[in-house]
């Protein structure tokens, strides 16, 4: 079952950062037929935050896409964890040592209290790298999954 999304639960991330990660997707998506969701939390229930985003992943139905190329970032703030997982078309694309060097780029900008810039800058790589491998096709793409920030519990 997927935590609540919306709702009082909104209440607790800054207004601002939402705003700035749904404008990055926005803009990445433009360029790509990829699909890119963030999903943020308080406490991840995993220990290790790629198999919270694995989870998620499924629950969300991400691997359901027409080209198989969404990625989901997921963050769980006061455990301050963050993970990149990528359905298995961009995956193969892109190999393991891609997604941890998303993360390992995030983590600074998550240490200076800046999190819509660490968001920011994943999705921006993370949009290129789908560019290259999935560019956008005005004809035929759609856009198949939300690009509303999720927020969990």
């Amino acid at each position: 079952m997927l935590p609540q999304l919306f709702g009082r639960s909104r209440s607790w991330i800054d207004p601002a950062v939402a705003t700035r990660v749904e404008a990055a997707i926005r803009l990445a998506e433009r360029q790509t037929s990829g699909e890119i969701r963030v999903f943020t939390e308080r406490r991840c229930s995993f220990v290790d935050a790629v198999d919270r985003a694995a989870e998620l992943f499924a629950q969300l139905a991400m691997h359901q896409t027409e080209q198989r190329n969404a990625v989901l970032i997921y963050w769980a703030v006061l455990d301050r964890q963050v993970a990149v997982f990528a359905d298995q078309e961009i995956h193969e694309k892109l190999g393991s040592n891609f997604w941890a060097e998303r993360v390992e780029h995030m983590l600074p900008l998550f240490r200076s209290a800046d999190p819509a810039a660490a968001l920011e800058d994943c999705i921006q790589a993370v949009g290129e790298a789908l560019q290259k491998h999935f560019p956008y096709d005005q004809g035929s793409d759609r856009n198949e999954l939300s690009d509303n920030l999720m927020i969990g519990r």
